[in-house]
């Protein structure tokens, strides 16, 4: 599978052109994550759409350069194939997401986690950094993998080794996130060991993505998440807007999120959306 992709477009869509072939640093590193979560958006929109993805990080970083994001798969797919283009030393691997305390914690493989190693710096002594992009409400920027608590912009993140997967590591979220913790194993994993759970995440009528059309973007004080028509902003608190009409959608996903789409997938997005927030309407009745 492989990993060859447009740098200079990537980093333009980053805004950081300057960075190409920069001496890899802790700082540089801070500095192309927060650029990926503020422009790049956490994203299942193309299985509302009707197109079909794949977990090759040379189709997801084209697609993000083309304006576009994705989830897990394709962010810190595409994430770890910029970061080794630009001779950073990135590790991939298995993770799993807990949504609440009723799942059971561990690995379960619907996650995909980056570590960079080899650069130290005063707040990471030993260089080694938590890099994750798919996490939605998650990370601005990257973690030091050191067991403590870490603050990140107004949230609280945990980091300690994981019960579930020994010798692995557990994230455990800000209470004001949209899931309990997550858990990743310690090995590296290849790219081809999230097929089969992508396959299921994009298809199955069980699979949250499938349901829902949802977006989600993190900034320095923040996140903003757009669940079917319901946009959500979330700093000291969450305040919930509903999108009343497609204007207001489509207007939001440009504005917030920076995707704008053609006419025909609007057509079809819509419909799911409406679909997904008259269902939302149904099961509150």
């Amino acid at each position: 599978m492989p990993d060859s992709i447009d740098v200079p477009g990537y980093l333009a869509r980053l805004g950081l052109s300057e960075l190409a072939g920069h001496e890899p640093g802790a700082a540089a590193l801070g500095a192309l994550h927060r650029a990926h979560a503020e422009r790049v958006p956490y994203e299942c929109l193309e299985i509302h759409i009707g197109r079909s993805t794949t977990v090759c990080p040379a189709e997801s970083a084209a697609r993000i350069v083309a304006g576009r994001g994705g989830y897990c798969f394709h962010l810190n797919g595409a994430f770890s194939a910029l970061l080794r283009e630009l001779g950073y030393r990135v590790t991939r691997h298995v993770g799993g997401v807990q949504g609440d305390a009723t799942r059971p914690a561990g690995a379960s493989g619907d996650h995909l986690v980056l570590t960079v190693s080899g650069l130290p710096s005063d707040t990471c002594p030993d260089g080694v950094w938590l890099v994750d992009l798919g996490m939605g409400d998650g990370l601005h920027g990257p973690l030091p993998l050191i067991a403590g608590e870490h603050a990140d912009g107004p949230f609280r993140y945990a980091l300690r080794p994981s019960e579930a997967e020994p010798g692995g590591w557990r994230f455990d979220h800000d209470p004001r996130g949209s899931f309990l913790g997550m858990d990743f194993r310690a090995e590296p994993a290849r790219m081809s060991e999230f097929r089969a759970k992508h396959e299921e995440l994009s298809t199955s009528p069980d699979s949250g993505f499938v349901r829902t059309p949802a977006v989600c973007r993190r900034d320095a004080t923040g996140f903003d998440v757009l669940r079917a028509r319901t946009l959500t902003r979330t700093e000291a608190e969450p305040v919930h807007t509903t999108l009343a009409t497609e204007d207001d959608y489509f207007g939001a996903l440009d504005e917030v999120f920076g995707i704008t789409l053609p006419a025909a997938d609007r057509a079809i997005l819509w419909a799911s959306v409406t679909r997904a927030h008259e269902a939302w309407l149904e099961s509150r009745a």
